[in-house]
């Protein structure tokens, strides 16, 4: 039976324990009980900060089992010279992207202007991080907590009907009994005042967007959200610092949202059998004795290798995402550390049916200059037999009034993609085509079509470089690699190499329908709730 969480004084003793290692200059983060122990071996490795690697951490914590978790990005805990720990959209610097020059956002231009992205003071271990793979790029969150850093924390659990088809053996009223509602209150899940929406300028764009979208026929409804709503509604009244509404999301957040290292990390780290250590990139595992030896780098902000460790553990967990996950499988596959891994290894890698698209509205329709970064509305096809779709109305913090509406939207498409290692760059790389993103794009096409037929408005061709309406080259939503029940058993554990397993979006094949990050959490929450029964013994 999974009790309902007392957080409180582990949480408090965890955020002091992060808060104490930003003011010291501290990458290791740990309470002092933690850090006392021999960090050369440990009994769960956990690789990752993320959704299921936080998720994991925790649960191994409070069985008493003594944990490290590695983290490539920093820990984002220190305030810049502007005060801030991150920077806005609107003002980026060397904090915003992971070793660039220059930003990168898919809504490229306006106007077929280059107003949007700027130069940037390169080199740094920024926020975010695009990986470029052949017809589509990643967008990644690196740093302590992930991508929970730079979402926009669209809390959304999927339709029961979908969830079971895309992982058909998995016990769906254990999830929706159990699973979903744990990840949501450990997530700190919270939902926006509807009579508060109805008069906030922050909202107005939803709004001009619902109207829209109902005109046409099609159902809205109200997202669930990690960011605290009530802390909105102090900043849009003055009383609260700004960020939703100081163009702060895909940078990062500074205030308001509760991501992982407000929620998950800091109570794993309370429990005392808890470290983190940031900026550590591990390169390779291989087996060793019971258990496993990881090499790691760790790097300093500046992306130079300051050392180069082996760390031992007698249990593996792999929550580094779906393309990080999978590269160290593959790698050690294809080197000869682990030749056994299953042949589905790198099968069923999907980009969550994510398109972008903007529409030109009427002068009568403004969207407004001030907008909340944290969407609280979705238009919702999912039940369209044909092309089920659901569309998050998306804000463009530009500080100024655009007429534009922007959506996300999330198409359910069975295109896959596979991973193979590539040995000359010793990287992982995606087989995905660009043609494989149509699917997707027609069924956004239905639907956004008949907004436009109904309301008489038309397409966006100004926003994504060139002429073209749909962005669909790119996904913040990687899923699949290591597909559960195939390259892993229905928990999580790779097959023919015990005490190791996979956490993280690399289990799901390719598709949620919905953002993934509160499924990715409750599977790992449910996963691990049966390895710490079956396989996890002592500290």
């Amino acid at each position: 039976m999974i009790r309902s969480p007392r957080f409180s004084r582990r949480r408090l003793l965890g955020l002091a324990a992060l808060q104490s290692a930003a003011a010291l200059g501290l990458h290791s983060v740990g309470t002092a009980r933690a850090e006392a122990r021999d960090q050369d071996f440990v009994p769960a490795l956990v690789v990752g900060t993320g959704y299921g690697a936080a998720a994991t951490a925790l649960r191994l914590g409070e069985a008493g089992i003594r944990t490290t978790m590695l983290e490539m990005g920093g820990l984002w805990d220190t305030a810049g010279a502007d005060g801030k720990i991150f920077c806005s959209m609107l003002e980026p610097d060397h904090r915003s992207m992971w070793f660039r020059d220059r930003t990168e956002t898919p809504l490229a231009t306006f106007l077929w202007l280059d107003v949007i992205n700027k130069d940037i003071e390169p080199p740094f271990a920024g926020v975010l991080d695009r990986v470029a793979h052949p017809g589509i790029d990643v967008y990644l969150g690196r740093g302590v907590g992930g991508g929970s850093l730079v979402n926009g924390g669209m809390a959304v659990v999927p339709e029961r009907d979908y969830f079971e088809r895309i992982l058909p053996e998995v016990d769906a009223d254990e999830m929706y009994g159990t699973y979903f509602p744990l990840a949501n209150r450990e997530l700190g899940v919270n939902h926006v005042d509807p009579e508060w929406f109805e008069t906030t300028e922050a909202y107005r764009y939803a709004r001009v967007s619902r109207a829209h979208a109902h005109r046409a026929g099609f159902p809205t409804t109200f997202v669930p959200s990690v960011y605290d709503f009530d802390y909105m509604q102090r900043e849009t009244a003055g009383e609260a610092p700004r960020s939703a509404l100081d163009c702060e999301v895909i940078y990062g957040n500074n205030y308001g949202k509760r991501s992982l290292d407000k929620t998950y990390l800091p109570a794993a780290l309370g429990t005392g059998n808890v470290t983190i250590e940031s900026l550590h990139r591990v390169r390779s595992f291989r087996p060793a004795g019971a258990g496993y030896a990881v090499e790691v780098e760790q790097i300093d902000e500046l992306g130079e290798v300051r050392a180069v460790k082996e760390i031992r553990c007698r249990h593996l967990f792999l929550g580094a995402g779906s393309l990080g996950t999978t590269e160290l499988l593959l790698r050690a596959r294809e080197q000869g550390a682990l030749p056994d891994l299953d042949e589905s290894l790198g099968e069923g890698w999907g980009p969550n049916g994510n398109v972008m698209l903007g529409r030109a509205n009427h002068v009568w329709d403004p969207t407004g200059a001030e907008q909340s970064t944290m969407p609280a509305m979705g238009i919702d096809n999912t039940a369209d037999p044909d092309h089920p779709v659901f569309a998050e109305i998306a804000p463009i913090p530009a500080g100024l009034e655009t007429w534009v509406s922007l959506y996300l939207a999330i198409a359910r498409t069975p295109e896959r993609a596979r991973f193979a290692f590539d040995a000359a760059t010793d990287t992982a790389r995606l087989d995905w085509r660009a043609e494989q993103a149509a699917p997707a794009e027609t069924a956004v096409r239905s639907l956004f079509d008949r907004i436009n037929q109904v309301n008489g408005t038309v397409y966006r061709h100004d926003l994504f470089g060139g002429t073209r309406a749909f962005e669909s080259s790119f996904t913040y939503h990687p899923l699949g690699g290591c597909v559960l029940g195939r390259t892993t058993d229905l928990h999580g554990r790779v097959r023919g190499y015990d005490g190791l397993y996979v956490t993280d979006g690399a289990l799901i094949p390719g598709s949620t329908g919905v953002n993934p990050f509160v499924t990715i959490t409750a599977l790992a929450e449910r996963n691990v709730a049966r390895v710490l029964a079956e396989d996890v013994r002592g500290n």
